[in-house]
């Protein structure tokens, strides 16, 4: 990973964004911004009501392609940290599934930094999503809009 400040956790344990961002920040006098986005599992999905999402991944892969995303990151904004942390498992309705955090000088970077890291995390990473409807399970299929908000930073969707 490009810094020691950059870090990719997967895992089905909820996180706590005040402790995370509070890690992101620890020790480092030069950072000015912080910007996070939380994704929670919401209780409507393409016109069906949802009640649960079970999430699953490859291990090891997973973290790797999220480690390259940041790469390109930084090479794009002038970054301090990034956190991202990936529930998988099961999860409720309401229940927190993606942190993306990242610390910068300025504003402008991080909010940049965190806008195209969940757009690009959104459909890049490999991750299988399962939701749960009155009428049964159904896999989530890759999005045109997540595919066209990559397409905004100058990146082909693989889904396409």
């Amino acid at each position: 990973m490009s810094s020691p400040r950059d870090t990719v956790t997967i895992q089905t344990a909820d996180f706590d964004l005040g402790a995370e961002v509070a890690r992101l920040r620890e020790g480092d006098g030069g950072v000015g911004a912080v910007a996070a986005f939380i994704g929670t599992v919401r209780d409507r999905s393409e016109g069906a009501s949802v009640s649960a999402m079970e999430l699953e991944h490859y291990p090891g892969m997973t973290e790797r392609a999220i480690e390259a995303m940041i790469e390109e990151a930084r090479r794009r904004f002038a970054l301090r940290g990034v956190r991202v942390i990936h529930r998988v498992g099961l999860l409720e309705l309401g229940d927190q599934i993606v942190l993306v955090a990242v610390s910068s000088a300025h504003r402008g970077e991080a909010f940049q930094a965190c806008e195209f890291l969940m757009d690009y995390l959104k459909t890049q990473a490999p991750f299988w999503k399962k939701e749960t409807t009155p009428e049964g399970a159904r896999w989530v299929d890759a999005r045109v809009a997540d595919d066209a908000a990559l397409a905004r930073w100058g990146i082909e969707a693989r889904n396409a």
